[in-house]
């Protein structure tokens, strides 16, 4: 099958986070089989959601990982010209939920199987397809934790997110958390008989405020924009009338680091302020939602040289949205990212990817087998 015909028919699963992926795992897992690589499926602790990992060539000597997402963010937005789950094809454009972010990678990938089958590869190239990705990385952290059974350690992983093929060596980490902080209701004339959840979150946010700025004041890496770590409050919710006295608020925090500073050191004094509520009487509910590390890869590195030369372009240093990547490099895997697709057309109607693009990805992967051969 051709990629465009791959994607299409990955297209068709809403393979949405945080919903059952078992039709689109199962597809895929045996489109591989019939490409004579060896394929397992790995069943998250959610029950209804698997990772996929496959191999190409001997498992037992290092090679190299191919990783990608197999879930998409909501496609809800009534600005879509068409069906997102049906792909439309315009030109050299093909649109559809996922095509960029990131199903045009899997696609390439996957048609580019049946010519490595016919390569007599001595070092593999494996498939890390994860669930999850989209709610916080939440699937990858359980395959990474199971490669050792898989596969001899690999030389590096080349995470396919939208990078229009140019690969790129950093990103900062990421962890948010939601807080729940439960009062006590009644009318607003009497404060003195309830507890005022909204007031209590006021606390916290202004630890955000606080934390925000010292962020801002470094440490500093000039390859980001902006060049520090950050953290912000992102959302609130709180209060049914303006009589009543709110008995319960509920805000979401994000934080942002660079190399070397960890997120969720980041909302740890939030984390702190908020707990320190209960001695007032209020229920305080902190929920780390998602977390990942930073990537950080040298520009000296074998595997940056290696996308150097595979792309015909030096990487880049970095790019403001998170990965994977991170999490391969935090397991003792060097990581880089390398993709079709652009990332500013995803999370939005009508995201599109090139035909060429997936054609560039897929000759990049077979090129990469052929360094791999005998």
């Amino acid at each position: 099958m051709h990629a465009v015909e791959i994607l299409e028919r990955l297209i068709a699963f809403p393979s949405v986070a945080g919903q059952a992926n078992d039709a689109i795992v199962e597809w895929i897992r045996a489109y591989i089989e019939d490409c004579n690589a060896t394929v397992t499926v790995l069943p998250g602790p959610e029950g209804n959601r698997s990772n996929l990992f496959a191999t190409m060539g001997p498992a037992d000597v290092p090679g190299y990982i191919l990783s990608g997402h197999m879930d998409v963010v909501p496609a809800n937005e009534p600005a879509w010209s068409s069906d997102p789950f049906t792909l439309r094809a315009e030109g050299n454009r093909l649109y559809g939920r996922g095509t960029s972010d990131m199903k045009g990678f899997l696609a390439a990938a996957l048609a580019a199987l049946p010519g490595l089958a016919a390569k007599p590869l001595a070092r593999p190239i494996h498939l890390a397809f994860s669930y999850d990705e989209e709610a916080g990385c939440r699937g990858a952290p359980h395959m990474i934790a199971r490669l050792a059974e898989l596969c001899a350690r690999p030389e590096g992983a080349i995470i396919g997110e939208p990078s229009k093929m140019r690969a790129i060596r950093a990103h900062k980490g990421k962890a948010a958390a939601r807080v729940e902080i439960h009062g006590r209701s009644g009318h607003s004339s009497r404060p003195d008989q309830g507890l005022n959840a909204v007031h209590a979150m006021a606390e916290v946010l202004a630890e955000a405020v606080v934390r925000a700025e010292r962020a801002s004041q470094g440490p500093f890496d000039t390859a980001f924009e902006p060049a520090y770590s950050s953290l912000q409050a992102g959302t609130i919710k709180g209060g049914q009338a303006v009589n009543i006295i709110p008995d319960l608020c509920i805000a979401e925090f994000e934080a942002r680091a660079v190399s070397g500073v960890s997120p969720t050191e980041l909302l740890a004094p939030l984390k702190a302020r908020a707990e320190s509520l209960r001695a007032k009487g209020f229920e305080v509910n902190w929920e780390l939602t998602s977390a990942y590390p930073a990537l950080s890869l040298s520009a000296d590195a074998p595997l940056a040289c290696l996308l150097a030369e595979l792309t015909g372009e030096e990487p880049l240093a970095a790019v403001s949205y998170g990965t994977e990547a991170g999490l391969y490099q935090a397991a003792g895997i060097d990581a880089i990212i390398c993709g079709p697709g652009d990332i500013a057309r995803a999370h939005r109607p009508d995201e599109f990817i090139l035909t060429d693009e997936l054609t560039a990805c897929q000759s990049m992967i077979e090129a990469l087998g052929n360094r791999l051969c005998a």
